[in-house]
This record gives C-alpha cells, structure tokens and sequence, in this order.
C-alpha cells in the first residue's frame, strides 16, 4: 500500500494533468455533436471487430453440432422425399427385399385415419386390379396395413395404427418373434409384445416381419428399438418400436399378392379338420 502512495506522490502532476485531460476531452465530446459521433463510431467499429471475432471462434466451435443438424434435417427432406403425397410417380419396388415387381400392386392412398383408436387407409385399387382381402400393404420404407375390404375401384387397409391389428414380427438380428400392436397412443410408435426374455435386445436394433404368416414376406422393415419393458408376472418382453413410415404422411403404396396363400390356408385347415 505504501508503494502505492509513493507513485501517487511521485507522479501526482503528470496524474493531475491526465484526469485534468480527461476531463477536457469528456466536456468537448458532451458539447460537440462532431466530436460525439466520431467517438461513437470509433467504439461501434472496435466492438463490432471484436465481437466478429468472438462470433467466428464460436461458429467453429459449433461445427460439430451445427453438421449433426444439418445431418437430420438432410435425413428429414429425405423421408419427405419418399412420401410426398402428390408425387406423380412411385418408387421402383426392385428396391424392396423378398419382393418382385409381378408380385405387386401400386397403388395410392386417398384417405387415411390415425386419430382414433380403429385407424383405416383407403386405396383407389380394388378388385379390378386383383386386390383381395388379408393382403399386406407395405411403401418403401416398411409395413402400413392389411387389406380389409375391397370393391371393384377401392380397398380399405387395416392401418397398422388400429389396435384390433395382430402381425407378426421379429427383431432383425434374431429369430425372436412377438406380436406387433399399436397401444393407441403416439401415431410414430407400435408395441412388439410377447418377446422371450432370453432375447438379446438393445435400443436400435432393427424390428422386420416374421414371415411367420402369408400376408408378409419375411425381412420386411417395421422400425427400430426405442424402449424395452419387462411384462409383469411373465417371462416377456414388450418392446416400443420407433416406426420408419411417418404414417400421418402416406403416398403410393404397394400391395403385395401372395401366390401360395390360399394353398397353405387350405392345408392349416386341413390339419385344424384332422385335430377336430
């Protein structure tokens, strides 16, 4: 402290000239409107500067989270893309596994419920075009339903988002099968139940159809792992499933014939006639 008040005493005119400038210099600034706005441009210019410069040093420290948005939103005007409700043309079906294109019907959806508990879609194909009923509906991006009822223009699709809707699926990775489900809650979600709890499941894992039925083929996708939950009192698991298809957002479809359908209904019965 004493230092301090020996420079105070050793320099106390060039300090009295100083705070005496200063003043000078705050009085002309105040009374001269030239003086004013010449400092506050010189301020303007040297903040800005900096503040250019602090904002380049947090742009680059950004990059990272500002690439996985961009990464997203990419993924997004993708899923747009694929179904986009006006498009005039459907995506080409070489692309969807375990099906050719003779074993299909492109078609297109003229209405489509999901906001109530029993959920339909309608089509503008029917029989004229070999529709038939318990038919699997799927896009290129996964399942969307089941054929209901048909008339010679139109078909109705039992949405996957309807709860009275039962199919068949698995975790990719496995062979372990469950029941698909929808809760009648969120339209992204549906629930794959009755999974053993000796099935290894991890969130992300890929949920496809079983092939454990005529409607779908094997392999077909359905959606990802979100949420595993242990069913009480059982040895099961139920899992939520994150769906691929937006299914607010359906274009053209593709509904799938099943040449050997009524061949293996015909030889369940048989077997079910023979146990009676």
């Amino acid at each position: 402290m004493q230092q301090i008040f020996n420079f105070i005493i050793r320099n106390s005119n060039r300090l009295l000239f100083l705070l005496l400038l200063g003043i000078s210099l705050t009085l002309t600034i105040q009374s001269h409107s030239y003086h004013r706005s010449r400092v506050i441009s010189s301020a303007n210019f040297l903040s800005g500067g900096v503040y250019e410069r602090i904002n380049r040093v947090n742009e680059y420290l950004n990059l990272r989270a500002e690439n996985d948005e961009l990464v997203l939103e990419n993924a997004r005007l993708k899923s747009l893309l694929f179904n986009k409700k006006d498009t005039t043309k459907a995506p080409l079906a070489d692309s969807i596994k375990g099906i050719k294109p003779a074993d299909i019907i492109v078609s297109k959806v003229i209405h489509n419920s999901y906001n109530t508990h029993e959920n339909y879609i309608t089509l503008n194909s029917g029989s004229k075009e070999g529709v038939k009923q318990d038919m699997g509906v799927i896009n290129s991006l996964g399942i969307i339903g089941v054929i209901d009822n048909t008339s010679p223009n139109y078909s109705t699709v039992v949405s996957i988002l309807n709860m009275k809707s039962h199919i068949n699926a698995k975790i990719k990775k496995s062979n372990h099968f469950g029941s698909l489900t929808w809760d009648g809650k969120s339209t992204g979600f549906v629930q794959l139940e009755d999974v053993p709890r000796l099935a290894s499941i991890r969130k992300g894992d890929t949920i496809v159809t079983g092939g454990q039925s005529v409607i779908f083929p094997e392999g077909i996708n359905i959606g990802t792992v979100d949420v595993v939950y242990k069913k009480e009192n059982t040895s099961f698991y139920v899992i939520k499933v994150k769906l691929f298809n937006d299914m607010t957002n359906l274009g053209h479809v593709y509904i799938i014939k099943s040449k050997d359908r009524e061949e293996l209904i015909n030889l369940e019965n048989k077997s079910k006639e023979k146990d009676e």
